[in-house]
């Protein structure tokens, strides 16, 4: 099973794929670049939940990886964590003594959670998927070596 197709940014900072210019032209040029000219909040999202909406689509924006056609997926992120403190503030508040019902809202909270973890993963909210999005930078402090005069 072949590799997911890597950016040509992060297979140069990599240093381990050695292709011709014409061949960085051509794969540049084919990468998908997300639109993000028409970023609004859903008309289905709550006041509170469409503030929300603008300050993540900010971020995500200014890190270059949301576009017009992730909107409906980032509404999806933000009500999920709204249900899941929802969900967090009456389990506290109505102090459950009764194992039943308390098992019942806790298999609430961590639906509402899966939930809220997905949408973030598939966002690039969390760390780690963050991780695989960050392009690392070119360090300046290359030693040089005798095979540097072939690099372009």
């Amino acid at each position: 099973m072949a590799r997911q197709r890597q950016p040509i940014a992060l297979l140069e900072a990599k240093g381990r794929k050695h292709l011709t210019k014409t061949e960085k032209e051509q794969r540049a040029a084919s990468e998908v670049k997300p639109l993000n000219d028409r970023i609004e909040a859903p008309s289905y999202l709550l006041k509170k939940q469409k503030e929300a909406f603008d300050i993540v689509a900010q971020e995500l924006v200014n890190m270059g990886i949301m576009g017009n056609t992730d909107c409906d997926a980032l509404a999806r992120y933000i009500q999920a964590r709204d249900l899941h403190q929802k969900i967090y503030k009456q389990i506290k508040r109505e102090e459950l003594k009764d194992p039943d019902l308390l098992a019942k809202w806790m298999k609430n909270l961590n639906s509402a959670f899966s939930q809220c973890r997905q949408a973030a993963n598939d966002l690039g909210l969390t760390i780690a998927s963050r991780c695989r999005l960050v392009v690392p930078k070119l360090s300046e402090d290359v030693k040089p070596n005798k095979f540097m005069k072939f690099v372009a």
